[in-house]
């Protein structure tokens, strides 16, 4: 029995240092075969390409931690990006609501997660089917506001997110860190982010702690929400514009760097800081292949095999009985 447990629990150190491990290798091996990885206007790229999907990793992260699965990513990402070019100076309208537009744009996302979580709680069904309905609800929506078509964004402040610099890096970069940050603090430091944890650790023994399950439930999907506006503020600032597809492939990005970060599946193991190392390695991979000039289509192989791999790779072999 002490040997089980003994072997149990260094599966669970080498999951939970894996990641970091696989970063550095990775990092190591692109800048061998390619030198060009490690100059600092190629790092630079990274990080500026990282930013978005940082940002979106920190709301799904949250969901993930609680055995759930928010689908709406794109949906509630395609919603701000509308809202904030058409109440910003765009070519579209006379509106020029400055940095208000930041304001509402994020908030409505906001709004859409909440929608989200208390539409699951409400009606008791599983929260990818409520997720997946206010995706298609708000993509539908954002299309609708842009008329089918792109609207370009024209206010020089809010472009200025993806344009200018402080220490050489864009300023999208500074806000992602920033969002990383917040994650962090609530995770770690706030009683919402120590409920989260609990109930992905199990609900029954959360619910018997004292903790609301709905109440919880419903702020964590309306943080999710709000890190999917901050996305969604950044990814029109970096196009200079909104569109249909402005989102178009987001939803796969988030999940496979929080996955691959190593936050389980299952809930209630892992964390942003698992996601920021999840981030970088799905951004190091990109860029690497990249610079290698490897294809496309095998570049999409390798990421849907890398995804195969974490999955497998977080689950607890020790204790998982039955696979759904």
């Amino acid at each position: 029995m002490r040997s089980f447990w003994s072997r149990a629990g260094k599966a669970r150190r080498w999951r939970a240092f894996a990641p970091l491990g696989v970063l550095i290798v990775l990092c190591i091996l692109i800048a061998i075969a390619n030198p060009n990885f490690i100059e600092p206007r190629n790092l630079i790229r990274v990080a500026n390409s990282a930013a978005v999907p940082l940002t979106l990793a920190m709301g799904m992260t949250f969901i993930i931690l609680l055995g759930s699965i928010d689908l709406s990513v794109e949906g509630a990402m395609s919603v701000a990006a509308m809202v904030l070019v058409l109440l910003a100076t765009n070519d579209s309208n006379a509106n020029n609501y400055g940095w208000l537009a930041v304001v509402a744009a994020i908030a409505a996302s906001t709004v859409m997660g909440l929608a989200s979580g208390f539409l699951q709680t409400t009606l008791r069904i599983p929260s990818f089917m409520a997720t997946l309905g206010v995706w298609f609800i708000g993509l539908g929506f954002s299309v609708y506001m842009l008329g089918g078509s792109a609207v370009r964004l024209m206010d020089e402040n809010i472009r200025a997110l993806a344009l200018s610099r402080f220490l050489g890096f864009p300023l999208a970069v500074w806000i992602a860190l920033a969002a990383f940050a917040v994650a962090i603090v609530i995770q770690y430091h706030t009683r919402i982010g120590r409920h989260i944890m609990a109930i992905g650790g199990g609900e029954d023994v959360a619910e018997l702690s004292g903790i609301n399950l709905r109440r919880v439930r419903i702020i964590a999907f309306g943080l999710a929400g709000f890190f999917f506006g901050v996305a969604g503020v950044l990814a029109a600032a970096q196009l200079g514009q909104s569109n249909a597809v402005i989102a178009d492939g987001r939803l796969f990005a988030a999940v496979t760097a929080v996955v691959v970060g190593g936050t389980a599946l299952t809930g209630g193991e892992g964390g942003v800081l698992n996601t920021l190392v999840g981030v970088l390695i799905v951004t190091v991979l990109a860029n690497g292949m990249i610079l290698l000039g490897i294809s496309p289509y095998i570049q999409q192989t390798v990421q849907g095999l890398m995804i195969i791999a974490a999955v497998a790779l977080s689950l607890d072999r020790f204790n998982l009985k039955i696979v759904k």
